[in-house]
């Protein structure tokens, strides 16, 4: 069995990763800073669970520390890499954008240079359907260019995939890019709509409902995204022999790297999604509605069509499962009776 590098596997997502690469019996080595973006016990929490198993190593430490990563890789060799650490959120990137640089660019150059002397089979790594930011073509795809990002996260995930092509460029290092759509479901982050939504609603206070509810997303279930990265570890990206520099094609290369969209493929409006979830809390909710934030997009939308065709993905969970999961979860782990 290949010995796995899972980044950020205290997250939401490496947490729900690195669990089913260990259920199937996967040799798995995380990383997570345990940083205070988001309540870190919940992060111990998840940590907690993965422990239990043997085949489990964990290392508490920075992506953006160079010498930690440097010792990291030259100690512990790994065949496949999932670099999920990162800062997260669209709005946090406006007021700490100092946080971004260090951890999605400095710390995935340290990732880099890991994969290239460690000599890593593969590299997969999280972007995000941020990087789609002014575009309005629907669904996203990833053969359209993503050159104006409206926020920092934005341009940080998409200076990812530049870096990464570069090293796959130079070095022949095989990299994958995942554009994430809108991850929810159990275990979830803490600031993410879907869940100050929970906690506000059964608190019996208003929830702030930005745009007045009509964005649009593609809200993907965890273990849809879970399955959709499983699959793409094994499948090692070759150089495109149809690709043609006088008409570069973003979504794939002369270089082995491939980018790759993760939704859901079916955008709902948010006052949607809301209804659903005042329905499995028993509860209605209090709405502000408020205008567009900055760095907000209207809709996301995302073209699985390249995932679906390489790998066989197919999203399974509508929002009205997912949701119950969720609520059911969150009612479980803070011990509310609904």
């Amino acid at each position: 069995m290949e010995r796995i590098l899972v980044t950020g596997a205290a997250g939401f997502i490496g947490f729900h990763l690195a669990k089913r690469l260990l259920d199937d019996g996967g040799i798995v080595v995380g990383v997570d800073n345990l940083n205070d973006y988001y309540d870190p016990g919940l992060k111990k929490d998840r940590l907690r669970i993965l422990q239990r198993n043997e085949k489990f190593t964990f290392y508490r430490q920075d992506i953006a520390d160079r010498q930690a990563m440097e010792d990291l890789f030259r100690d512990r060799p790994f065949e496949i890499v999932i670099n999920l650490a990162a800062q997260a959120g669209v709005r946090h990137s406006i007021e700490n954008p100092h946080a971004y640089i260090s951890s999605n660019c400095t710390g995935f150059l340290n990732i880099l240079e890991g994969c290239r002397h460690a000599c890593v089979k593969h590299l997969v790594f999280a972007s995000s359907s941020a990087v789609y930011g002014a575009n309005t073509t629907m669904p996203f795809s990833i053969h359209h260019n993503v050159d104006h990002p409206v926020s920092l996260y934005a341009a940080s995930k998409k200076a990812n995939e530049l870096m990464a092509h570069s090293y796959a460029a130079l070095y022949g290092i095989p990299c994958t890019g995942l554009r994430f759509f809108t991850v929810y479901g159990p275990w979830g982050r803490p600031d993410m709509a879907y869940f100050l939504f929970t906690k506000a609603i059964l608190e019996g206070k208003p929830i702030n409902v930005y745009n007045e509810g009509r964005m649009q997303r593609d809200f993907t279930y965890i273990d849809d995204i879970v399955e959709g990265v499983v699959r793409i570890m094994g499948r090692i990206p070759q150089s495109s022999p149809s690709w043609d520099g006088s008409r570069p094609d973003p979504g794939t290369s002369f270089a082995p790297y491939r980018l790759y969209n993760i939704g859901n493929n079916t955008p709902v409006e948010l006052l949607r999604f809301i209804d659903v979830l005042e329905t499995c809390l028993r509860r209605k909710a209090e709405k502000n509605l408020l205008p567009m934030q900055p760095g907000d997009v209207p809709m996301t939308y995302a073209d699985v069509h390249d995932l679906t065709y390489d790998v066989g993905y197919r999203p399974q969970t509508p929002v009205e499962a997912g949701i119950k999961q969720f609520v059911e979860w969150y009612a479980d782990y803070y011990g509310i009776t609904l």
